[in-house]
């Protein structure tokens, strides 16, 4: 073995990691050693030798958001809006949204339902979009859940001694345009409305919310939770105690059953003791 054929077998078990060569010392130099007695491998050619395999980490691509449909929860906090203008007013609010373009739902929207109710009213509902019957009317909550929400309302508060009605409370949603088909509003939709349901709730600062549905919580309070584990429990809102509960048109579906309705009634009594009991009492009685 000459030492150019000696080089290619070194450099070859190099690039295979092999880093230690033992040398038997009996063996006179190389240029003074005599041929071998035995045939030695045949010559290595340069292009005889497989590449050396070196083993590369797989890189994992950089997982990029699908922003057609995000599944985060939209943001409506405090450090998300701007505080509202100085002597901003419910009146100036629709001003400034006008005939909104802001998102996609204005591509099929009839009217924009921006609410309804006492401007001055201690307790906001908030929904999750208008539906056909709203978009027809520009007004919110006026189909069938309209109406069983009128009912819980009414009925609820003279049960309990109040005198409050529907038109005593304020009513309006997250999203003012009504989605296609009444499929649930994408986060984009909802965080870019947001902002006006944002300044409404800013304005009039209500004693309390109540959240209708599991899509309005989640607008409100930016968690993934379900409706069942929200409702019952006050939450917080900008300093606004949050009372999530199912939604009305939940509650007309045969599947939900007596045990939803009975509880949707316990949210809503609490809600009213909480905002209409006086002398007011403190959230930790309720």
């Amino acid at each position: 073995m000459d030492r150019d054929q000696l080089k290619q077998y070194l450099e070859f078990y190099r690039d295979l990691g092999v880093k230690s060569v033992f040398v038997d010392q009996a063996q006179a130099p190389l240029a003074a050693a005599p041929q071998p007695s035995v045939t030695p491998p045949p010559p290595v050619r340069a292009s005889t030798p497989p590449p050396p395999r070196v083993e590369i980490p797989a890189l994992r691509p950089t997982p990029q958001p699908d922003m057609s449909r995000s599944t985060e929860p939209p943001k409506l906090f405090p450090s998300d809006f701007p505080v509202s203008p100085d002597n901003d007013t419910l009146v100036k609010i629709r001003e400034d949204m006008g005939d909104c373009q802001r998102c996609r739902l204005c591509k099929g929207r009839k009217t924009i339902v921006f609410g309804s109710g006492n401007e001055h009213a201690r307790l906001v509902f908030v929904g999750e979009g208008p539906g056909a019957d709203e978009d027809e009317q520009g007004l919110p909550f006026v189909g069938r859940a309209g109406q069983l929400l009128t009912q819980m309302i009414d009925n609820t508060a003279g049960k309990e001694g109040f005198s409050i009605r529907r038109p005593d409370v304020y009513i309006c949603n997250v999203v003012k345009c009504r989605p296609p088909e009444n499929r649930t509003p994408e986060t984009d939709e909802m965080e870019i409305c947001g902002q006006f349901l944002s300044r409404q709730l800013m304005v009039m600062k209500p004693r309390a919310i109540c959240a209708l549905g599991g899509t309005a919580a989640k607008a409100l309070l930016g968690t993934k939770e379900g409706i069942t584990k929200m409702r019952g429990k006050w939450h917080m809102w900008r300093e606004i105690p949050v009372m999530p509960t199912y939604h009305p048109s939940y509650l007309l579906r045969p599947t939900s059953g007596q045990v939803a309705k009975r509880e949707a009634w316990e949210d809503l009594k609490k809600v009213l003791h909480y905002v209409y009991d006086d002398p007011p009492r403190p959230l930790s009685d309720f």
